[in-house]
This record gives structure tokens, C-alpha cells and sequence, in this order.
């Protein structure tokens, strides 16, 4: 008998998403949180932060076109974006797409988040090493207070 492993995901105390894996291909405690990525059979690989999924290859772009494209074609002409946190690359990846985009700028606070996505999502994080982007690790809310004076359109 061959034994089954399952991740499930407690939303709220009635109710939470459960996925069948095949095994954990990354486990670390960041400096900043817990940091695991799982390979599942019905989503690929699973990012998951502290136990919440962030995102998974198999279903990675209805949260990031959404998130990213809604607030870009509300500005007629972004140039210079700022992301904050998403590490894994994504809603960079759909900035990029915008043919006015001159910059992006990522502030991800947890490093090991990049280098994760870097590793396990190659077709989400790809995008960081556009020429285009700059990757700033640190602290997104410090990061926006020192760039008062610069207008940027901002996502998340």
C-alpha cells in the first residue's frame, strides 16, 4: 500500500483547500518567515509562506494578470513601476507586457523568496532578469518613504 501525502490549507475554522502531493522540493525558515515549496499533482509547484499558498505554477496567472493588468490600464502611461513585496516574479512579468514600461522596480523584503522563485518557478520569475528590472531587497514601506518625492505607479 502506497501511502498518500496531502497539503491542506486552513482558511477559516469551516473550511480550507486541500491538494494531493508528490513531495516538498524546498523547506527553510527565512529571517522572515517559513518559506516551502511543494511539488503537487494538480498545480505543479506550490509556493507557501507561513503556511498560506501564494502561488502555483498551474494557476499563477489569474491572480497576476488580474492584479497587474487592472491597475495598469488605469494609468495612460506607465513608465517607471514599483512592486512591492512579490517576490516570485509575477505581476513583474505581466508589468513588462506594457510597452510604455521603462522600469520596474521590485521590493521584496525576503530575499530567499526571489532566489525560491528564481530556482522552482523559472516561467514566473524569468522576468527578473529583464534589463529592465531592479530588484531591492528590503523592506517595502521604507523603501516607498524614501522614494517620496518620485512618482511611480504602484501595484499591491
Amino acid at each position: 500500500m502506497e501511502m498518500e501525502l496531502w497539503y491542506t490549507e486552513k482558511q477559516t475554522p469551516d473550511h480550507g483547500i486541500t491538494t494531493k502531493i508528490r513531495r516538498t522540493l524546498h523547506h527553510e525558515k527565512t529571517k522572515f518567515q517559513t518559506l516551502d515549496v511543494i511539488e503537487t499533482v494538480q498545480f505543479g509547484n506550490m509556493l507557501v509562506l507561513d503556511g498560506m499558498v501564494m502561488t502555483t505554477d498551474g494557476d499563477e496567472f489569474v491572480y497576476h494578470e488580474m492584479i497587474t493588468h487592472v491597475a495598469m490600464n488605469t494609468h495612460p502611461n506607465p513608465e517607471h513601476v514599483l512592486v512591492v513585496g512579490g517576490g516570485d516574479g509575477g505581476a513583474i512579468r505581466e508589468i513588462l507586457k506594457h510597452s510604455s514600461v521603462k522600469t520596474a522596480t521590485l521590493a521584496e523584503i525576503d530575499g530567499k523568496v526571489i532566489e525560491a522563485s528564481k530556482t522552482y518557478f523559472p516561467k514566473i520569475a524569468g522576468a527578473l532578469e529583464d534589463p529592465r528590472v531592479k530588484i531591492e531587497v528590503t523592506d517595502g514601506i521604507k523603501h516607498v518613504e524614501d522614494l517620496r518625492s518620485v512618482r511611480k505607479s504602484m501595484i499591491q
